[in-house]
């Protein structure tokens, strides 16, 4: 499902138009960003939960040249699927 798709789903399901729909998905990704920027987890009962990781600096291999590289620190999210999800698609 894409973007669009999702929004025009949204939309659908809640009585909104496309725009206001499109709206609160954008201020949905924001606030989950934000949080997670902050190191702050944001936890979706039944649904799951957005954790912020942090990975530490290592060393990689180049898949094509086979050579070793840094890989500097960074942080990522995370995505722990929740029992009330994980109920629905088994």
């Amino acid at each position: 499902m894409t973007k669009a798709e999702l929004v025009a789903a949204m939309a659908d399901k809640t009585g909104l138009n496309k725009t206001q729909a499109n709206a609160a998905l954008q201020a949905f990704i924001e606030s989950v960003t934000t949080s997670l920027k902050s190191g702050t987890e944001v936890r979706l009962v039944g649904f799951g939960s957005f954790v912020p990781v942090k990975r530490a600096a290592g060393t990689a291999r180049n898949p094509r040249t086979g050579a070793t590289v840094q890989r500097p620190a960074s942080k990522t999210a995370r995505f722990k699927v929740g029992e009330g999800l994980k109920n629905a698609l088994n």
